[in-house]
């Protein structure tokens, strides 16, 4: 079985950065084309830039592959469904060998 990589998502790499601080740093949205119709204050305010939300932080430095960011690739999701794999099967080995010892008691009983 082959093992999968964490890749970086490429399109994003070349849209944000990352601050020292661990922010991502981002270009404002509507400032590229269609200015006529904005005022000045509108169009200078398009060249400061703008910062991810926490929620979607996460989420980005996800696809970054960076520490503190959220797994959505395929190894995350087999972890965790190994893992739940695990404990059902932990479980029922529990409910069977209570059930052997029961019928042991049982059994001496008679």
């Amino acid at each position: 079985m082959s093992k999968t990589k964490n890749k970086p998502h490429k399109g994003l790499l070349k849209r944000v950065r990352v601050t020292k601080t661990g922010k991502i740093k981002m270009q404002r949205a509507f400032g590229r084309h269609l200015r006529s119709h904005k005022s000045g204050k509108a169009t200078r305010g398009y060249r400061l830039p703008t910062y991810a939300h926490p929620a979607d932080a996460k989420r980005l430095r996800g696809m970054l592959c960076l520490a503190g960011g959220k797994k959505t690739t395929a190894a995350a999701t087999k972890k965790t469904t190994a893992a739940a794999t695990k404990k059902t099967t932990a479980a029922a080995t529990k409910k069977t060998t209570a059930a052997a010892t029961k019928q042991t008691t049982d059994q001496d009983q008679e």
